[in-house]
């Protein structure tokens, strides 16, 4: 009864201390000291049971940094030197056929596959008979053609810096054979385009640049394979580029002024004249024409066209064209100029034919331009002795037109003649009753 007393004595004491801001600690009871004991000497075994392991990890992490460490310290330039370079290079044996245009293959300047080559530096060769550049692989990768600068070698860093990637949200910048393996030394890229121009980095060029994969090789420094620098164009300026000289075939858009898809263009292609060879078959056989069609063309950009069409050469073709009345025959170029005719069972070059003759002649060629797809190609060719065309004396009562023609690549000027409509008819009936043994009928 006693120590139940002195327990609600200490209850009303608890009480009291609550009610005055004041509490007392209690005691932990027997079962909580000996459940931490418990737990204390556990983790106690466990730490001990960890601890080797501990000192394991740590020691291997420390060794681990240790090492890297020792890689970054500096090292000698002789040694760095050393580690850095070898005698071995990539090359690209030809440079590549300039201006390059995005989408466009790349291609050497004899017009072949771009050609990597190993060589040793010290002989110049390829050193076939090491065995670890047997499969080499290469990867083909656009560098800026600011770098290297005047330097002949570089750090692989140094390379790998300036790799240009593409621009964002663009494809890649090189688009065919990127990547390429070495056999005996030689690899050929067979189709490799630029996807983008050059003219958003600020050098405005790029270089092709060849680097051996590193996980394909394990050896001695190669040296990255480096282009001269170049400038990428886009290929819509491939598509309306001028070609000088300009080729027969090449459509009439390609000479000076005639914009493709221009007014020149238009009112060209409406008088069929679709190519530089139907331009100057015109010019030839009828310029004041010709001069019509283009009437809106001032002088100054005709005289440009017409210097530009006559750089085109027109090879060594002739065409013959038979006269269904009287079996003459006319030899023409390509571009309808008057090589040579046969006038009953005589060859005559123009220069030896009389007024009259020449008028003729110039008839049938004019009928030879009206029927182009019916001529025969021929093997003619002048006597050694002949004269080529020359500047004739205009005829009276005919109309005069200029004309050229190329030889041994001077400018020779023909003159050639038209009949006037209003005296055709005439014209043609004195020109069929006319004596061809080859004497010279003068005017009256």
């Amino acid at each position: 009864m006693a120590a139940k007393r002195l327990y609600e004595g200490d209850d009303q004491k608890e009480n009291q201390d609550q009610q005055g801001g004041k509490r007392l600690k209690k005691l932990p009871s027997f079962s909580t000291v000996i459940r931490d004991v418990i737990m204390a000497k556990s983790l106690q075994n466990f730490c001990l049971a960890l601890e080797p392991l501990l000192r394991q990890v740590v020691k291997e992490e420390m060794e681990h940094k240790l090492a890297q460490g020792a890689l970054m310290l500096p090292r000698s330039p002789q040694r760095q030197i050393q580690e850095e370079f070898s005698n071995l290079k990539l090359i690209f044996k030809k440079p590549p056929i300039l201006p390059i245009y995005t989408f466009s293959k790349i291609e050497d300047e004899e017009g072949n596959h771009l050609q990597i080559q190993l060589i040793d530096t010290l002989t110049g060769e390829t050193p076939v008979a090491f065995h670890r550049l047997s499969n080499l692989k290469v990867e083909i990768v656009a560098v800026n053609g600011d770098f290297p600068g005047d330097r002949e070698e570089w750090m692989a860093t140094e390379f790998n810096n300036n790799i240009m990637r593409e621009r964002e949200g663009r494809r890649p910048l090189l688009l065919g054979d990127v990547s390429v393996t070495l056999r005996d030394g030689v690899a050929y890229i067979t189709h490799l385009s630029f996807t983008d121009n050059s003219s958003w980095i600020r050098s405005r060029h790029f270089r092709i640049g060849a680097r051996v994969v590193p996980e394909s090789y394990d050896g001695p420094r190669i040296l990255e394979a480096l282009t001269e620098r170049f400038t990428v164009k886009d290929q819509r300026g491939e598509l309306y580029k001028k070609h000088y000289p300009p080729a027969l075939v090449d459509d009439v858009w390609r000479l000076d002024r005639i914009g493709k898809g221009g007014a020149f263009h238009v009112k060209l292609g409406a008088e069929h004249i679709e190519t530089v060879q139907d331009f100057l078959k015109l010019l030839v056989i009828d310029p004041d024409h010709l001069r019509v069609i283009l009437s809106s063309m001032s002088d100054k950009m005709w005289e440009g066209t017409i210097n530009h069409a006559k750089t085109c050469p027109i090879g060594s073709k002739r065409y013959l064209f038979n006269d269904p009345y009287y079996g003459n025959t006319v030899f023409l170029n390509p571009i309808c100029e008057i090589m040579g005719v046969i006038l009953q069972g005589n060859l005559y070059t123009p220069d030896q034919l009389s007024i009259q003759q020449r008028a003729y002649v110039q008839s049938l060629a004019k009928q030879a331009y009206y029927n182009w797809d019916k001529l025969e190609e021929t093997e003619f060719s002048l006597p050694a002795n002949a004269l080529l065309p020359i500047e004739l004396p205009a005829p009276q009562g005919l109309m005069a037109s200029s004309s050229w023609h190329a030889a041994n690549q001077e400018i020779t000027t023909v003159t050639e003649f038209q009949i006037e409509g209003p005296n055709e008819s005439q014209f043609f009936e004195a020109a069929f009753s006319l004596d061809f043994s080859g004497s010279k009928t003068q005017p009256d």
